[in-house]
């Protein structure tokens, strides 16, 4: 393990390799990838599979879009910690000699390419599910007319091609993804930024990154609200009250994951662009903030898909046989599954303008 020199030769994959020094356990850290590579493999497989079965069961407008997109979300993500942790694995196997294996830094193109892919994609469809959540609640007829599985699958690919075109950018500018201080993976220059095309290219980054972030924690703080507004108004309607309290569940749920993994990683690369490359985050920090990003993409199945009334029942039965304790929230409010709840937001945030313009009684909601 040497490469802690001053400079070395001119080949392409020796384009950060300058007397920058970063002290990672190689042991610890192949331990760390192929950990996160296989929860993630399995974990997102495992989403997947549990979207079919639901496919098969829910072939309605409504819950098809809501289908596609967590698809699109957890088939990104497994894509994301195949191609990206084959790479980190091979690189550590090959004990991180990129100049012997990468000499012409193809590798380290395609590795950098994958990695803002497979990191803006899935907070770029996060950002369209929550859009979509919202208009679901707020706008429920605007909803069920116009959010059709075509609109949907054009919104999927107007997705992955803007984050391929960020991806690609740098190589259109011809700019190479060169290799980081810690030898281990491969982004934008960070170091020794020479002009403004190199900081803009992390800013970018960052930017999107926060930006889908910020909509995402909107779309949801006012599909919350108008939750919480709904239970209130409509406190006869006991169904209301589980799927109201579900969701406020995964809301807080999905914005917390998202928030505490991606932050981290988003500001230390948005301060290395605002500073030029002087950032005084060391080494470790930023593969620190990588895994924690890296966290997201295993959390995200366990959060959109897999946080509903069969895994909520069963938790809530283990919790009773072993603690023998009555908890406040009874079975009977875990009614329904989080897809198929989706379907009486509509009906449920009506049901205030329906009350004022009719003097007959409210009927069911969901009946």
């Amino acid at each position: 393990m040497s490469m802690n020199t001053s400079k070395q030769s001119p080949s392409p994959a020796a384009g950060v390799l300058t007397n920058t020094t970063c002290q990672t356990e190689n042991r610890l850290s192949v331990f760390f990838s192929i950990i996160f590579m296989t929860v993630g493999i399995l974990s997102n497989s495992l989403a997947i599979a549990i979207l079919m079965k639901a496919y098969q069961r829910f072939r309605q407008k409504s819950k098809a879009s809501f289908l596609l997109f967590a698809s699109s979300l957890v088939i990104t993500d497994l894509f994301g910690h195949l191609i990206n942790g084959a790479i980190a694995v091979f690189v550590y196997a090959s004990n991180k000699d990129w100049i012997r294996f990468d000499q012409s830094n193809v590798l380290c193109s395609i590795f950098g390419i994958c990695m803002v892919f497979f990191g803006l994609c899935p907070l770029f469809l996060g950002s369209v599910m929550a859009v979509e959540r919202c208009i679901g609640v707020t706008k429920p007829i605007f909803h069920s007319t116009k959010m059709t599985s075509k609109h949907v699958k054009m919104m999927l690919a107007g997705v992955c091609l803007f984050a391929i075109f960020i991806a690609v950018l740098p190589i259109l500018g011809l700019r190479a993804y060169e290799i980081q201080a810690s030898r281990t993976w491969c982004f934008y220059r960070t170091e020794h930024i020479q002009d403004w095309e190199d900081q803009f290219y992390i800013l970018l980054f960052s930017f999107l990154g926060l930006l889908a972030l910020a909509i995402s924690f909107l779309c949801n703080a006012i599909t919350g609200i108008t939750l919480l507004r709904v239970k209130f108004k409509n406190q006869q309607h006991r169904q209301g009250r589980s799927h109201h309290f579900e969701m406020i569940i995964q809301l807080l749920a999905i914005m917390c994951v998202s928030c505490v993994c991606w932050s981290p990683f988003l500001v230390t690369m948005a301060s290395t662009g605002i500073n030029g490359g002087e950032s005084l985050e060391t080494c470790e920090r930023v593969l620190f903030a990588l895994r924690m990003a890296t966290w997201n993409q295993i959390l995200d199945p366990w959060v959109y898909i897999l946080l509903r009334r069969a895994v909520l029942k069963n938790l809530y039965k283990v919790a009773q046989r072993c603690c023998g304790v009555r908890t406040i929230i009874s079975l009977h409010a875990w009614e329904l599954s989080s897809i198929k709840n989706s379907l009486k937001v509509a009906a449920i945030s009506e049901s205030p303008t329906t009350e004022k313009t009719s003097s007959q009684p409210p009927t069911p909601v969901g009946q």
